[in-house]
C-alpha cells in the first residue's frame, strides 16, 4: 500500500505553485487568528493542543473558519502521524486502508495517527461506525469536521466518543488580520508585492463573509492583475462582483436564517423581517420558497385576527410567478412587512393541534345519524338525517342545542379567539352563541 501524504509535507514541497490560502495556512496557534472563544490561554482546546494531548473531536463551522488546520496544528503538537480523507471522496475502503496505515506506523515509529475527515456528514450510519472501533482501541484519534449540525447529521455512538466544537465565522478583525499577513510575509506570502488601500482592503474583507478562504483567494487574485503593483478600486470591485452572502439552501443556515425570519414576524418587527428576507435573497434563496413559508406564518401566527393577510401573501405568490425575480421580490417584501404588523393569533392553529390530537386518541368514531348525508332511500330508511335541524330554519340561524360531536365524545372547545384583531368580534359572537 502506498502511504498517504502528509500534508504539511505536501504543502512545503508545493511551494508558492499552491494557492496562496493554502501557503498561508498557519503552522502554530501563534499565526492562527480568530476561533477566541476556543483559543484563548485558559481554553481546553488551547491547553490541548499546546501541552500535545489530543483527543478525538468533531468541528463544526461554516467553511474557511480553521477546522482543517487545528486538525493539523493537534497532530503536530502531539507528533502523531496525519492521515486526511474527505467524505465527499472516500468510503469504507479507504478507511480500512486508512487504519491499516496507521497500524504500520504505530510498528515502526510508535507514532499515534490522526485521522482527519472532512466533511465527516457525508459518511452514513455504516461509513460511520467502520471506523469506531479503531478510535475505541487508540489505533486513530479521529477529527471530524463538518458544516452541519452534528446532532443531526452523525451517529450517536459517534458523538459519544468525540468532543464537539463550535467553530465561528470570522470577524472582520481577523480577517484584516490574515490579509495584511499574507501581504507582507515573504516567503509564503505575497512579500510587499502589492500594495492595497485601508479602505480596499476592508471590501475584501467585507466580500469574503467570515470566510478566510475566500479572503486570501480574493487577495490573490486581485494582486495576479495588478500588473503595477497597485491593487486599485477598478480590481477590487471585478474581484468581488458577483459575490453572494453565505447561505445553504438545505443546511443549518438556511433553516436558522428562515427561523430569524419566522419569529421575527411573529415578533411584529417589521424591520428585521425585512434584514431576514434580504438576507435570505441576498443568499440565492429561492423567493418562492419565503413566499410559501409567509402563507404558513399567515394562519399560524395570525389566523383570524387578520385573515387579509393570508389573501396578501397569495397575491404576493402571484406576482412572483408571473414577474418573477427581481421584480416580484418587491411584492414579497411587502408581504412580509404586513404581516409583521399585522395583529397576531394563534389561536387557530392551537385549535387545529387540539382537535388533532383528539382525532388520534378517541379512533374512527361513527358519525352521528342526524349529521349523515341521506341521498338514497334505503339510508332514509336507516334513518340517515333524522331529526337534523337546517340551521337556516332557526333564529339567526342557529339551531340551539343541536350536537355535532359524536355521539361517544363529549363537546369540546378548540377555539379560543384573542382579543386582538377581527377575532375581538369573533370572540364575542362565539360568546354570544354558547351563552344561548
Amino acid at each position: 500500500m502506498t502511504p498517504l501524504t502528509d500534508l504539511f509535507a505536501s504543502a512545503g514541497a508545493a511551494g508558492k505553485m499552491s494557492p496562496l490560502a493554502d501557503r498561508m495556512r498557519p503552522t502554530n496557534l501563534d499565526e492562527f487568528f480568530g476561533q477566541a472563544h476556543l483559543l484563548d490561554a485558559d481554553k481546553p482546546l488551547r491547553r490541548a493542543i499546546e501541552q500535545g494531548r489530543a483527543h478525538s473531536m468533531v468541528f463544526w463551522g461554516p467553511p474557511g473558519t480553521g477546522k482543517t488546520t487545528l486538525a493539523r496544528l493537534i497532530a503536530t503538537s502531539t507528533d502523531a502521524h496525519f492521515i486526511g480523507l474527505s467524505a465527499v471522496m472516500a468510503g469504507v475502503k479507504d478507511i480500512r486502508a486508512a487504519v491499516d496505515e496507521a497500524q504500520q506506523y504505530r510498528q515502526m515509529s510508535q507514532r499515534a495517527t490522526v485521522l482527519f475527515l472532512d466533511e465527516v456528514h457525508r459518511f452514513n450510519k455504516a461509513q460511520q461506525d467502520a471506523f469506531l472501533p479503531f478510535v475505541e482501541n487508540g489505533t486513530l484519534t479521529f477529527i471530524g469536521a463538518t458544516t452541519e449540525n452534528p446532532s443531526f447529521e452523525l451517529n450517536n455512538a459517534l458523538l459519544s466518543r468525540a468532543r464537539v466544537y463550535v467553530l465561528k465565522l470570522l470577524d472582520d478583525v481577523a480577517l484584516e488580520q490574515i490579509l495584511r499577513r499574507a501581504i507582507a510575509e515573504p516567503n509564503r506570502g505575497l512579500g510587499n508585492r502589492c500594495t492595497i488601500s485601508d479602505e480596499l482592503l476592508r471590501r475584501l474583507v467585507m466580500a469574503a463573509d467570515g470566510d478566510a478562504r475566500r479572503a486570501l483567494n480574493l487577495l490573490e487574485l486581485a494582486a495576479d492583475l495588478a500588473d503595477d503593483g497597485n491593487i486599485s478600486a477598478t480590481i477590487v470591485a471585478d474581484v468581488v462582483a458577483g459575490g453572494r452572502r453565505r447561505f445553504d439552501k438545505q443546511g443549518e443556515y438556511f433553516y436558522d436564517q428562515i427561523s430569524a425570519l419566522h419569529k421575527s414576524v411573529r415578533g411584529s418587527d417589521p424591520d428585521a423581517s425585512l434584514y431576514w428576507l434580504m438576507r435570505m435573497l441576498d443568499g440565492g434563496c429561492d423567493p418562492l420558497y419565503v413566499a410559501r413559508r409567509m402563507i404558513r406564518v399567515a394562519s399560524e401566527d395570525i389566523g383570524n385576527a387578520d385573515p387579509r393577510a393570508l389573501q396578501l401573501c397569495m397575491n404576493a405568490w402571484d406576482v412572483l410567478e408571473r414577474l418573477g425575480s427581481p421584480e416580484g421580490e418587491l411584492a414579497l417584501a411587502q408581504a412580509v412587512v404586513y404581516l409583521a404588523c399585522a395583529a397576531k393569533s394563534n389561536a387557530v392553529y392551537l385549535a387545529a393541534k387540539a382537535a388533532q390530537a383528539d382525532a388520534r386518541e378517541f379512533g374512527s368514531l361513527e358519525v352521528p345519524l342526524h349529521l349523515r348525508n341521506a341521498p338514497t332511500r334505503l339510508m332514509k330508511e336507516l334513518g340517515y338525517g333524522e331529526n337534523y335541524r337546517y340551521a337556516h330554519d332557526e333564529e339567526d340561524a342557529i339551531a340551539r342545542g343541536e350536537k355535532y360531536f359524536p355521539d361517544d365524545m363529549s363537546a369540546r372547545t378548540y377555539y379560543h379567539p384573542v382579543p386582538r384583531g377581527l377575532e375581538i368580534r369573533i370572540r364575542e359572537k362565539l360568546d354570544e352563541i354558547r351563552k344561548r
